[in-house]
């Protein structure tokens, strides 16, 4: 019974971070990012308990605090800053378009999984292919998107699933490996926050195309 609810939340993962990337409002997608996180949450909980890996329950306590909590809170405050800009943005590739390339990518990192011979892939196989697909999710969020705070959700998928992958392959990593992933995190959000606010600042714009000028 373990495995499949860790089966399960990773499924609700790669849900959650579809939406994510197709919805247009960065409110929306913010509340989506921190629901995301409680799952991951709760898969690390899961996987912690079915393994006997303490460790993991220690991860899930951390990732609750910076990702449910503290990067939402710094995305929300950057966007308040802003004003809250309109939030219709022009997408490269339609919203249809994009969750068909998700669905690819996670079919093909299920095929490659599917021939890795470790215990837990051979156990948590979907778990591990959507962590594996967490990377070109977040890769498609930032060539997807012209909004450039949008962009910054595309790393924050990444760094997901870059802790499940970890969590899956290695339980008993020591707790430094999560507070230096954390830590990792938690700084590159301030400083994308503070440089899209810099450039909204400049330019009142939050679209890519519009960025096409250098200063010197």
């Amino acid at each position: 019974m373990g495995y499949e609810l860790v089966n399960l939340l990773g499924g609700l993962l790669i849900v959650t971070s579809t939406a994510v990337v197709v919805t247009r409002s960065i409110r929306i997608a913010i509340r989506w990012y921190a629901v995301q996180s409680l799952v991951l949450v709760g898969l690390l909980a899961a996987l912690g308990v079915t393994t006997g890996a303490h460790e993991l329950l220690t991860w899930a306590a951390s990732a609750f605090g910076t990702k449910v909590v503290l990067v939402p809170l710094i995305l929300s405050c950057t966007y308040k800053k802003m004003g809250r800009p309109a939030d219709a943005t022009i997408e490269r590739v339609k919203p249809a378009w994009t969750i068909v390339l998700i669905a690819v990518e996670v079919a093909v990192c299920f095929a490659v999984v599917s021939q890795i011979k470790l215990p837990t892939a051979e156990i948590a196989v979907p778990a591990l292919a959507i962590s594996f697909a967490h990377f070109f999710v977040g890769l498609s969020c930032i060539i997807t998107q012209q909004n450039i705070m949008k962009q910054m959700f595309g790393y924050c998928l990444m760094e997901n699933g870059s802790h499940v992958t970890l969590a899956l392959l290695a339980p008993t990593a020591p707790e430094i490996v999560e507070v230096g992933i954390a830590t990792d995190a938690i700084f590159a959000v301030i400083i994308m926050s503070i440089v899209v606010y810099k450039i909204w600042n400049e330019t009142q714009s939050l679209d890519a195309s519009d960025l096409t000028d250098l200063k010197g």
